[in-house]
């Protein structure tokens, strides 16, 4: 799986403007459903909500890939957001965060969810990957980033 499979270039921001977790929650949530009808940006807010109730999805290295179940779904999809300013994001190492990856999948995409959610973090732990992107603001330029095929980083 390669992460071309689950974003599109449209939806990838850069430079977002926010001060907290739980506003970028939000603004996170209403991107979405803007980019996908069957996406309620209040259903959306509430479940990755929930699933930070469980443990923080901010995975250290200044990145957090929050991420839910929704009904209505037919596929696992990706939104990544470059925020201008680093938030505390309660990430496993105390770090704010500035590179956020936000996966929703179907109720039932137990394994799918699981590989995309191994795919993502597998791209976004690599120094050389998350420092191209914090070197750009420019929104196709972080697609080209992210979605760089795993094979050509290890050349």
């Amino acid at each position: 799986m390669e992460l071309s499979d689950i974003i599109g270039a449209q939806n990838v921001q850069a430079a977002l403007k926010i001060g907290s977790k739980k506003r970028l929650l939000q603004e996170m949530s209403g991107f979405a459903a803007m980019r996908l009808d069957e996406v309620d940006a209040t259903a959306c807010l509430d479940a990755l909500q929930a699933r930070e109730a469980l443990g923080p999805t901010g995975m250290g290295a200044g990145v957090a890939i929050p991420h839910a179940r929704l009904d209505g779904l037919d596929r696992v999809v990706g939104f990544f957001a470059r925020l201008e300013k680093p938030v505390d994001f309660d990430a496993v190492d105390g770090r704010p965060v500035d590179l956020v990856f936000m996966l929703l999948a179907p109720l039932e995409a137990g394994a799918e969810h699981l590989r995309a959610l191994a795919r993502v973090s597998r791209t976004l732990r690599d120094p050389q990957v998350c420092e191209k992107l914090r070197s750009t603001e420019d929104v196709a330029a972080l697609y080209s980033i992210l979605t760089e095929p795993m094979a050509s980083r290890a050349a």
